[in-house]
Order: C-alpha cells, then sequence, then structure tokens
C-alpha cells in the first residue's frame, strides 16, 4: 500500500513540475543561412542551456521565471545575447552568428606598402633581405629601388617614387621625420644613406596611399621602426679596406633594459688608388659616424632614444665645360645630428598612446671655385661666367618634431586612432662671394591633426577612413585631406584592395624667399591593388594614376617661386614576384613598373616627362644560401629605358624630348658566414656592375663652347666608376648565431 502511494505522490509531482517548466527552442544559423553545429545556448547564471545539433536546432527545458539572458556562443564566431521572459508559454527563439574578426584570418589594409617584418603575416621582405641583396651595398634606399614603383636615378640621392621627384618622398623613424636621411649632396654623385639597416626591426614601404597618420609628402613614405631590446648582451665589429667599425649591445639581466653605442670610420682613399674615378677627388670621402640607443621595458610599454651623430669631408675636381683649360673646385664639410625620444604604452579599457620627439641638425660647410692647371684660383678675367664662380655656403637646417597618438581597440580588432603633431623648422644660409655677402633665414611652423580608424565588417572585408588637418604659418594656408582604403579578402593569402587619398606639401622653403603667400601642392591618389602573399610565395599587383595640382611655378633662372599653378598626372601599372618555392634552395624576386607621367612645373615651358623618369623599370634578384656550408651568393638585375634629359640645343617645342641610353646593371655578392659558438665571423664581398657596362645618367652642356656643328658641347654624368668592387669582415661576439643566420636565410 505505501509503494502505491508513492507512485502515486511522485507521478503528481512530475506532472506539476513539467506544468511549471517552460521549454526554450530554435535554430542557430550562420549569416548565410546555413546551420550551425555545436553551438552553446546557455541561460545566463544558471545551469540551463544545450548544443545545437548537426541541423542547428536546440531545445531546453527551465523552471526559471522572470526575465532571463539566453546567449549563443561558439569557437570563431562573435557571441550573441538576448533578453527573454520565461513568464510566458514555451520560446521559440533563432540566432544567426557571424564569424569573429581576429587578426590571423582577417584580411590586411596595406594601404598600398611593401613591408619588410619577420612577424607580420603581409610582410613582403625580411629586414635581411636589405642587408643581402646584391647591388645595394646594405642601403635601405637602394634596397627599395628593388621594388616596383621607384626609379633609380643614379646623379642624384632620393627616393623617386612614380613619377615623383626626390622631395616628394618622406623617411620617418619611430614616427617622426629625418630631416637629413641622406648624406650630402655632391654635383652627379648620388649619396647613400646615413643609417644601418640593423637599427630597424620594421620596414613598412608606402609607394602611394598611405596613412592618414603621416604628411607633407606628395609621393611616398618610408616608415622605419627601430628594434626594441638587443637579443642578447654582445659586441660587433667591422673592417675593410674603405672602413672600420665596432659596438656593443647591453642587455640587462632582468631583461628589463638595453642600451648599445658604435662608433665608424670612413675613409675611401686605399679604395680610389685600386679603382680609378672619374672624377679627381683631391679630398676622399671620410666620415665618422657615432650612434647610442637606451631602450627600457615598461610594464605594459617601451621607452626608447636613439641619437646619431655624423661628420663628414669630400673634395672633387672636374673639367669646366665653359673654359676646358679650367676646372671646377666643389668640397664639401658635413655635420649632422639626429635624436629621437619614444614612449608607447598599452593603457587601461583597451587604449594605448605612443609620444615621441625628435631633432635634426644639419650643417654643410660648401666651397667652390674655378681653377687653372695650376691649380690658382681664376680672378678678375672680365667674365661674370668665371668671376662669380668662387663662392662659399654655410648651410644650417634644423628641425624639431613632437608627435602624440592615441589608438582605442574597438570591438573585434577594430580600432580608432587619432592625434596631432607640430614641426619646427629653421633653414640659415649665408653666402660669401669675392664681392659681397648675404644671408637669409626661414621658419616655418607646420602643425597637424588627424584621425584614422580601422573597422573591420568581417574577415573578409575592411575598411580605412581617414582625415588629415595641416597648417603652416609660412604661407598662412591649412587644408583638409580625405583618405580612404578597401580591402576585400578573396581566399585565405589573396585579397584585393583599393586606396584614395588626397595628399598635400608645403612648397620647398627655398623658393619662398621673397614672397610666401601660396597654395599647398596636392596629389591625388588612386590605387587598385590585387595581392597573394603565402609563406613561399609573393604576387602583387597595382594600377594606380596620381594627378597633381597646384605645383610650383617659377622664373626662367629657376630661382623664385612665381605661382602655384603647376599641374601634372603619374598612371600606370607595377608587378611583383617573389618566389622561395618552385626551386629547392633559391629565392628570387622580379619587379617591373610602367610609369606614364607629366608635369608642368618649375622652369618647365609646358607639360613634359621630368628627367627622373623612366617609363619601363624592372629588376630581378636571386638569392641562394648553403646552411650546411654556411655560405650564401647573391645577384641582381637592374634595367631601365633612357629617362629625358635637358638639351639646350634644341627648342621650348622639343623641351626634354632626347632619352639617355638604356641603363642594366649586373650585380654580385656572396658571404659565408663562420660561427664557433659565441662567436660569429660574416665574410662579404660584393661586386657592382660585374659585366663593366657604361652606364649614363644625364648630360652637362657648356653654356658657351660649340662644337664644330655649332652645337654646345657637353658631358656624360654616370657614376664615379664603372665597377665597385667592396670586401669587408664582421664580427660578434657575446650570442650564438647559427641557428638564427640559417633561419633568416631560409
Amino acid at each position: 500500500m505505501k509503494t502505491i502511494l508513492f507512485f502515486v505522490s511522485f507521478c503528481c509531482s512530475l506532472l506539476l513540475f513539467n506544468a511549471q517548466n517552460v521549454i526554450v527552442s530554435g535554430t542557430v544559423k550562420n549569416g548565410k543561412g546555413k546551420p550551425l553545429k555545436g553551438i552553446q545556448l546557455t541561460l545566463k547564471n544558471t545551469y540551463d542551456g544545450t548544443v545545437s545539433d548537426s541541423l542547428g536546432k536546440f531545445e531546453f527545458q527551465t523552471n526559471e521565471k522572470g526575465e532571463h539572458i539566453i546567449e549563443a556562443s561558439g569557437i570563431g564566431f562573435t557571441p550573441i545575447e538576448q533578453k527573454i521572459n520565461l513568464d510566458k508559454d514555451n520560446l521559440v527563439i533563432n540566432f544567426i552568428l557571424r564569424k569573429t574578426v581576429n587578426e590571423l584570418e582577417a584580411v590586411t589594409i596595406t594601404a598600398g606598402s611593401f613591408e619588410a617584418n619577420d612577424k607580420k603575416r603581409a610582410a613582403v621582405l625580411k629586414p635581411l633581405d636589405i642587408v643581402t641583396t646584391a647591388g645595394a651595398n646594405a642601403d635601405i634606399s637602394a634596397t627599395m629601388q628593388t621594388l616596383p614603383g621607384a626609379q633609380r636615378v643614379g646623379e642624384s640621392e632620393g627616393l623617386f617614387i612614380r613619377g615623383g621627384s626626390a622631395e616628394e618622398s618622406k623617411i620617418i623613424i619611430d614616427g617622426t621625420v629625418v630631416n637629413n636621411f641622406f648624406f650630402s649632396s655632391v654635383p652627379g654623385i648620388a649619396q647613400r644613406g646615413r643609417f644601418s639597416p640593423f637599427l630597424f626591426n620594421n620596414t613598412a614601404f608606402s609607394t602611394g596611399g598611405y596613412s592618414a597618420l603621416y604628411g607633407q609628402a606628395l609621393s611616398a613614405v618610408l616608415n622605419l621602426e627601430s628594434v626594441d631590446l638587443p637579443d642578447e648582451t654582445e659586441i660587433q665589429a667591422g673592417f675593410s679596406p674603405i672602413f672600420a667599425n665596432i659596438g656593443f649591445q647591453c642587455l640587462s639581466k632582468n631583461k628589463k633594459f638595453g642600451y648599445g653605442a658604435s662608433y665608424s670610420y670612413a675613409n675611401l682613399t686605399l679604395y680610389m688608388m685600386v679603382i680609378q674615378q672619374k672624377q679627381d677627388f683631391f679630398i676622399p670621402p671620410t666620415a665618422h659616424n657615432m650612434d647610442f640607443n637606451y631602450r627600457y621595458k615598461l610594464k605594459k610599454g617601451i621607452i626608447k632614444t636613439y641619437f646619431y651623430g655624423n661628420q663628414s669631408t669630400t673634395g672633387i675636381k672636374y673639367t669646366s665645360l665653359d673654359s676646358l683649360d679650367l676646372k671646377n673646385v666643389f668640397k664639401i664639410s658635413n655635420a649632422n645630428f639626429f635624436g629621437n625620444v619614444s614612449w608607447k604604452q598599452l593603457l587601461k579599457n583597451s587604449w594605448k598612446t605612443y609620444l615621441v620627439a625628435s631633432y635634426s641638425y644639419n650643417k654643410d660647410d660648401i666651397f667652390k671655385e674655378l681653377q687653372n692647371q695650376s691649380n690658382e684660383k681664376v680672378k678678375n678675367t672680365g667674365d661674370p661666367t668665371f668671376d662669380n664662380a668662387a663662392l662659399e655656403i654655410e648651410s644650417i637646417k634644423t628641425m624639431a618634431q613632437i608627435r602624440a597618438v592615441l589608438e582605442k581597440k574597438l570591438k573585434g580588432i577594430s580600432a580608432i586612432r587619432f592625434g596631432a603633431e607640430n614641426w619646427y623648422n629653421e633653414d640659415k644660409n649665408r653666402y660669401h662671394f669675392d664681392w659681397f655677402n648675404f644671408e637669409n633665414r626661414m621658419f616655418e611652423n607646420y602643425t597637424a591633426s588627424f584621425v584614422e580608424s580601422d573597422i573591420y565588417l568581417s574577415n573578409k572585408f575592411a575598411l580605412r577612413p581617414g582625415l588629415r588637418y595641416e597648417y603652416t604659418n609660412l604661407t598662412k594656408k591649412y587644408n583638409l585631406a580625405p583618405r580612404f582604403s578597401m580591402s576585400y579578402q578573396l581566399s585565405k593569402n589573396t585579397q584585393t584592395s583599393f586606396d584614395y587619398g588626397m595628399f598635400y606639401q608645403t612648397p620647398n622653403r627655398d623658393y619662398l624667399l621673397l614672397a610666401t603667400n601660396f597654395n599647398f601642392s596636392r596629389a591625388d591618389h588612386y590605387i587598385l591593388t590585387f595581392q597573394h602573399i603565402s609563406k613561399l610565395i609573393t604576387f602583387r599587383t597595382q594600377i594606380f594614376y596620381k594627378g597633381y595640382y597646384q605645383l610650383v611655378k617659377t622664373d626662367p633662372s629657376n630661382r623664385y617661386i612665381i605661382n602655384t599653378d603647376g599641374k601634372g598626372y603619374a598612371q600606370g601599372i607595377e608587378l611583383f614576384f617573389r618566389d622561395k618555392k618552385t626551386f629547392k634552395g633559391l629565392d628570387y624576386w622580379i619587379s617591373y613598373s610602367y610609369l606614364d607621367t607629366k608635369r608642368d612645373y618649375l622652369n618647365y615651358p609646358s607639360l613634359a616627362r621630368p628627367t627622373f623618369s623612366a617609363p619601363h623599370t624592372g629588376s630581378i634578384v636571386i638569392k641562394k644560401f648553403w646552411p650546411k656550408k654556411m655560405f650564401g651568393i647573391n645577384w641582381s638585375y637592374n634595367w631601365a629605358l633612357g629617362r629625358p634629359y635637358y638639351n639646350p640645343n634644341k627648342g621650348a617645342d622639343e623641351f626634354l624630348t632626347d632619352r639617355t641610353p638604356f641603363y642594366n646593371s649586373n650585380n654580385f655578392s656572396f658571404n659565408w658566414i663562420k660561427s664557433v659558438k659565441k662567436t660569429t665571423m660574416v665574410f662579404v664581398v660584393g661586386v657592382n656592375n660585374v659585366f663593366y657596362q657604361k652606364q649614363v645618367f644625364n648630360y652637362n652642356y657648356s653654356s658657351k663652347i660649340t662644337d664644330e656643328n655649332g652645337l654646345l658641347i657637353r658631358e656624360e654624368v654616370g657614376p664615379p666608376a664603372r665597377m665597385s668592387i667592396f670586401v669587408g669582415v664582421f664580427a660578434s661576439w657575446g650570442v650564438d648565431r647559427s641557428q638564427q643566420n640559417i633561419n633568416n636565410n631560409l
């Protein structure tokens, strides 16, 4: 009898319990309407819930009452929460989940840049590529010239990008502009960059459409990020017939801070005794370089300082085309300093801040005069061309910059960043002729603010809108520069993107001595990119158009600005292919650029292709490394169709219609690495223009001497020597880099 009563009581209780429960059911699908299996459905703050089945359906019971929140979550999807009322009858709820945007799978916003980085998935180059590219001589800008978009202008230093002049490109270290990145100019001889590529662990070379965080560059930005802490404490040294250097890097035992310094001395006297030079270097190039760095690692940030100093001298003599019995003398002494202090910090609530300040100082002492065959100064001839040739110039340029950026991480990996910067420039020039002296000074205070956002609508689709405001007290003009990038991922390693932007730049201060009320120069960029980047294969192509507006127009002597009514355009297509897969142990890349460009600026009488642009350029770079023997061979071939040059024998209707000969150069280098425990030796041999091919960059013309046909005589402008050779030994003590050297070369 008791058993029967217990059974009846249990059944009644069960019926009562079921009567009080609420059944929650529904489906879970993705954005395309397909059912999702294994999604966790949870009634928050309770133990009730379930998992969706293979059809995306779910169902569970609960005896909870009132308002609650149900959450649907799964790996790779953004969780969704929904309020429900359990006082009602059974509920049917349907969820649509979208994939979580994550950094590993998401499309990359490239904004038209090539990156050299060991970590970033979209990096095209490694930092070691800058050092091992044959013909580049470990010069950062020379390596960039093997990439599409960059022109080879052998008679002048700088980055000439997509029809732009060298002054239209800016080079940045840790967020601030380097005012004199290259060694000081010598007539007809391109100078290399001052800074070692080993200072940097990230190089982003934007050939157009760059971020709103930067400005004052109509064409391009080369952004260099210095290394953080050194790997270990070590000493480095290098020696060759032309230079010697020594340095050290120290890392604290707790790995919280590190510091280092280096000194190098270069003297090309011995080199020029062996390799005959076209010019008469009566003072062979000599240089002293020093640098110091200090890094301190904070809990969620880092403070970095870097200081660089240089003193260099050179002097050349070359035949005067206005009197073949006379010689032009040019001597330059340069003193340069650059200092940079930066602070990067992660803050609360997904905020990040970046503060940086820098100071640049550059002084050039230039001496020019005309000498006879006895090396005596020519004066009082009665010919102004000769009597005014003697000139001494002291040119001092300083620049101070401060910059602040704040960034806030938003949903997923989306972010917004904004900030401001201020540049203060001062130029001071003193001129001393035999018969009078004068000087001029120029000040500019440039201020900018900017905002930019990375908006990831999905793993496949991202936007980067930006806006930059700029003002300069020099011309008392301001502007607003919108920027926009859009990227869409076609597959895991393949994407396409579109970039647009307006870019402004203050006219060159050298032209603003008499008047300053002129507009900013402007360039509008339109870039369409397709790229495939995997671990072993990289393919990238870009189609671009760049419109120039408000370019500087000068008087016929090209000394003073008249107006900013100049204009121009640049358009073309570029290809880049890198392959580490097809041939075992072989790494190579091929680049090609087609450029159609014309401009009417400076003293140009009409639209013309500028002297620093060739219609077709290309490079082939090949690298082979044998890990067992620690031996590597590097080869590069660079070519370009002829560039325009000014021929004074022709009229204005034929302005810049002549072309230099076809340019090509084969370059070779090999390196052998020998490591014994914590001592590493690297032996390097490099030969530029192996086949001794003739290279003509431009022509200089006489202003008065003619040939038998009545035409002004001319002289070719080419490299100081057809072939250059480098032999060097580099050593480091303190770190066993055997495996690192193998990995870097693979």
